[in-house]
C-alpha cells in the first residue's frame, strides 16, 4: 500500500497522506511539481488546550479524528455507532490518473470506499460508497464530500436566484464558521448555487486563484465552506436527505452523487476551461455523439402557446425553413384535455379533437423541410384534473400512507402551477409513463424532447415516507432506459426555466434550458454565469419576440440576436409576421451563427474584467488561437461619455489578428449613440494579441441594451503590423 497517493493533471494536483492509518487530505490545487520533500517533517504543531496529537483533515472528516466541523459522515443504528473510526484498508491506482481509496471501521460495521480521478483539463471528480456490513440496519443522514481549500482564500462567490432570474452571483467574506446554501425543492431549484466557489479576495473572471465545487446530483441537496478554529478551511456537498429517507439494510450500501471539482490560478475562466474540457470529453457530448452541429431550433410556445391550429403551425414550419431553421418543436398544448395549464398533465395521448389524423401532418410537413422535429413533454408530473388521476389517484406523491380504500393517495400537497407530483417510485407509474413516451418515440418521427418540470417536489413521499432521492432516481433510470430504446433521440432538461441544471440531469440530456425568460438583458446575466460550468452548446438561448413575454422589455433584434448568439442557438417567435428588412436580417443572423457556431461549440469560453459595471465583454476563442468572436453589450448607461479603449483578452500574444465588426453595420438602427465612430470600425485593423489584451480598442459609443460583434482572425505576418 502507497504511504502517499499524489494524483496530477492539466495544472491540478491532489496529495493524499496514508502513511498513519487515515487518508489525510494534505492539497488541492496547483500542481506541486514531481518531487515532494519528506511530509513526514511537514507536520501541524499540538497548541495548548487542545487534542494531544495534531488533528487529520481526513478524506471523511472524523470527530473520532479530532475534527470539530462539520463531520463526513453522520448516522446511526438506532442511536448507537453515531460516531465512525475510518481506517485505511486499501488504496488502488486505476488508470490514467484515478484512485480508491478503501476505509472500514469494523465496530460501525461500516467500509467506505472513495473514487477519485482527476480528467484531462483538470477536473477532480470523487465519490464514496458507505457499505453497512453490520448485522441491522444503519440510518444515514449525511455523507460528504469534501476537500481542502488554499489559505489564500478569502472570498466565496456562489449563485442564486428565482423563476425567470436565475444564476446571479453573490459574495461574501470568508470568516471563521460555516457558509451553507441548502437547497429543498426536490430538484436542482431556481435559486440553485450552480457553482460554489472560495478564492483569494477580489478573484474576477481572468484573475486570482480559485478552488470550486458541483455537485452533480438532481435532488436535495447542500453544499458548504467552512473555515474551522485552527484556521483550516474545506469545500464540500452531498446530497440533503430526508429523515428516515436512506436506511442500508445490511449487505446494502448507498453512493454520493458525484463531486465535481476545480481549481484555476487565472480566476473563474480557469474553471470553466477544466468544466468544458470534461464535458468535451464526453463519448455521448452533443455533436460528438451525433457527429452533428448544434441546430437551429424553432420553439413555437411564444408563437402559438396553447392555440394549436394545423394551419397556423403549418404556415410557421413554411417560415421557419426559409429562415434556415433545422428543428421545430411543438410545445404544451398537443396532448388529450390541455387547453390551459389546469388539466391534461399524465394523459399523453394525442388529442383526437385537435389533431383529428394526429401528429403526422405536421411531422410530415418539417420533415419534408428537412428540419427535426421535437416535442414537448413532462412525465414527472400530473393535474389533478386528468384522466390519470382520476384512474390512479394512489400514484399521486404526497406525505402521508393510504386512506383506507381503494386508490386513495392520502393528504396531498399543495398544488403548484395547478399539478402534482407523479409518484415514479410507484413501478407501476413509472412503467406507464416509460411505456407512453416510448409509444410517442415509436410512432412519430421525434428527434428532440424538451423534458419539462414545472413544480417543486415539497412533501415528497411514497407510502408515507420522504421519497426525493428514490424520485430522483427513477427519474434518471426513466431518462436512461429511453436513450436506451431510442438512441438518436435528443432530451433538453427544462424546469419551468433553470430550476433544473445540474451535472446529474446533463449526464442523460443533451442541453438545459436555462430559463422561461427570453428578456435579452436578463439573459445576460443568466447565460453568463449559467456559462461558467455548462458549455454554450447545451445551454438553450432563443431569440423571443422584441417585447419580451415575461419582463415587456422591448429590445432591438440586434441585441437579442447578439445576446442568443452564445449558446444553443434558436428562435421563440411568430416569424410568420416578420416582413421586409426585419425578416431579412433575422436570416442573416441565422446565417452568422451557423457560420460561426464551430468556434462557439468548442472553442476557449473568455470573460474580460471590465471595470465600467455598465459594459460586458466576453467571447469565445479557439484552442489554437487561430480565431475568435467577441460580443461587447451595454447592459445600462455609463458614467463616462465614451467606454474607451476595451481589452480583447484570451488572444495569442504573439501573433497577429485581423479585427472587424461582424454585427450590426455602423450604421444599422439605433444601436450606436455618436457623432463619429471610432475609425477603425469601417474596415476593421491589424494588431497583436498582445496589443490587443493590453491596449485594447477604442470602442463605439452604444445605446443602453445593444451590443455588437466582434471577429478577430489571425493573419501572417510579425505582430505589430497595422492596417
Amino acid at each position: 500500500m502507497p504511504r502517499l497517493l499524489y494524483l496530477r493533471n492539466s495544472g491540478t494536483a491532489l496529495l493524499i497522506d496514508c502513511s498513519t492509518g487515515e487518508p489525510a487530505v494534505l492539497h488541492f490545487g496547483a500542481d506541486l511539481g514531481p518531487d515532494l520533500p519528506d511530509l513526514s517533517l511537514l507536520g501541524d504543531p499540538v497548541p495548548p488546550s487542545s487534542l494531544d496529537i495534531p488533528v487529520t483533515q481526513g478524506l471523511i472528516p472524523q470527530a473520532s479524528s479530532g475534527w470539530r466541523g462539520r463531520p463526513g459522515l453522520r448516522g446511526h443504528r438506532n442511536g448507537r455507532s453515531f460516531s465512525a473510526r475510518l481506517r485505511l484498508v486499501s488504496v488502488t491506482e486505476g488508470k490514467g490518473c484515478s484512485a480508491v481509496i478503501t476505509q472500514s471501521d469494523p465496530d460501525a460495521g461500516l467500509t467506505l470506499s472513495t473514487e477519485i480521478k482527476i480528467n484531462d483539463g483538470g477536473l477532480l471528480q470523487l465519490r464514496h460508497r458507505l457499505q453497512n456490513d453490520g448485522p441491522d440496519g444503519y440510518s444515514l443522514e449525511e455523507l460528504a464530500a469534501v476537500l481542502p481549500v488554499g489559505r489564500a482564500a478569502g472570498e466565496i462567490l456562489d449563485l442564486t436566484g428565482r423563476w425567470c432570474r436565475e444564476a446571479h452571483p453573490q459574495r461574501l467574506p470568508m470568516r471563521q464558521g460555516t457558509w451553507v446554501r441548502s437547497g429543498r425543492h426536490g430538484r436542482t431549484g431556481h435559486d440553485s448555487s450552480l457553482l460554489l466557489a472560495a478564492g483569494t479576495p477580489g478573484f474576477g473572471n481572468r484573475h486570482g486563484q480559485v478552488w470550486a465545487v458541483h455537485l452533480g446530483w438532481s435532488g436535495n441537496h447542500e453544499s458548504f465552506v467552512e473555515t474551522i478554529g485552527d484556521g483550516r478551511s474545506v469545500i464540500g456537498a452531498s446530497e440533503l436527505l430526508g429523515s428516515g429517507e436512506v436506511t442500508l439494510a445490511p449487505g446494502t450500501g448507498y453512493q454520493t452523487p458525484w463531486l465535481f471539482a476545480a481549481y484555476s490560478d487565472a480566476g473563474l475562466d480557469g474553471i470553466s476551461d477544466s468544466f468544458y474540457a470534461w464535458f468535451r470529453a464526453r463519448a455521448h457530448h452533443p455533436g460528438t455523439r451525433s457527429g452533428k452541429p448544434r441546430p437551429v431550433v424553432l420553439n413555437v410556445w411564444e408563437a402559438v402557446y396553447f392555440d394549436h391550429r394545423l394551419t397556423t403551425l403549418l404556415e410557421l414550419a413554411d417560415s421557419a425553413a426559409a429562415l434556415g431553421v433545422e428543428r421545430y418543436v411543438l410545445d404544451d398544448g398537443w396532448f388529450r384535455g390541455r387547453r390551459d395549464d389546469h388539466a391534461g398533465l399524465g394523459d399523453w395521448y394525442v388529442d383526437e379533437q385537435l389533431w383529428p389524423d394526429g401528429l403526422h401532418p405536421l411531422i410530415d410537413a418539417v420533415t419534408a423541410h428537412g428540419m427535426e422535429f421535437g416535442l414537448w413533454v413532462e412525465p414527472e408530473m400530473v393535474n389533478e384534473d386528468s384522466d390519470l388521476a382520476r384512474a390512479h389517484p394512489d400514484w399521486i406523491s404526497g406525505p402521508g400512507p393510504l386512506r383506507q380504500g381503494p386508490g386513495s393517495p392520502g393528504r396531498l400537497p399543495e398544488q403548484w402551477r395547478h399539478q402534482q407530483v407523479l409518484d415514479l417510485v410507484n413501478p407501476e407509474a413509472w412503467q406507464y409513463i416509460f411505456d407512453r413516451l416510448d409509444s410517442l418515440l415509436s410512432e412519430h418521427r421525434i428527434s428532440y424532447l424538451k423534458w419539462d418540470q414545472n413544480r417543486d417536489l415539497t412533501e415528497m413521499g411514497h407510502g408515507g415516507s420522504p421519497s426525493v432521492h428514490a424520485q430522483t432516481l427513477a427519474v434518471y433510470r426513466l431518462l436512461d432506459e429511453l436513450r436506451k430504446a431510442h438512441p438518436g433521440v435528443e432530451i433538453e432538461s427544462c424546469s419551468s426555466g433553470g430550476a433544473r441544471v445540474d451535472l446529474g440531469i446533463l449526464e442523460r440530456t443533451d442541453r438545459v434550458w436555462a430559463s422561461d425568460c427570453n428578456d435579452a438583458l436578463e439573459r445576460q446575466t443568466i447565460q453568463r454565469w449559467t456559462g461558467v460550468v455548462v458549455p454554450p452548446e447545451l445551454v438553450g438561448a432563443h431569440i423571443g419576440p422584441g417585447t419580451s413575454h415575461t419582463t415587456a422589455r422591448t429590445h432591438e433584434l440586434s441585441f437579442r440576436a447578439i445576446t442568443a448568439m452564445f449558446g444553443h442557438f434558436g428562435l421563440e417567435w411568430d416569424v410568420r409576421q416578420l416582413r421586409g428588412a426585419e425578416r431579412d436580417e433575422l436570416a442573416a443572423v441565422i446565417a452568422l451563427y451557423k457560420e460561426h457556431r464551430s468556434l462557439l461549440h468548442s472553442g476557449r469560453m473568455v470573460r474580460a474584467d471590465e471595470r465600467d459595471p455598465s459594459l460586458m465583454l466576453h467571447g469565445a476563442v479557439s484552442h489554437d488561437g487561430s480565431e475568435a468572436l467577441f460580443a461587447l453589450v451595454s447592459v445600462a448607461t455609463s458614467f463616462s461619455e465614451v467606454p474607451g479603449c476595451v481589452p480583447l483578452p484570451g488572444l495569442l500574444p504573439d501573433q497577429n489578428y485581423r479585427v472587424e465588426l461582424a454585427y450590426p453595420a455602423p450604421d444599422s438602427g439605433h444601436a450606436f449613440i455618436q457623432t463619429r465612430p471610432p475609425a477603425w470600425l469601417a474596415a476593421g485593423i491589424e494588431a497583436s494579441g498582445r496589443f490587443l489584451a493590453g491596449s485594447g480598442l477604442p470602442m463605439p459609443v452604444l445605446n443602453p441594451e445593444h451590443g455588437l460583434l466582434l471577429s478577430a482572425r489571425a493573419v501572417p505576418g510579425p505582430a505589430g503590423k497595422h492596417s
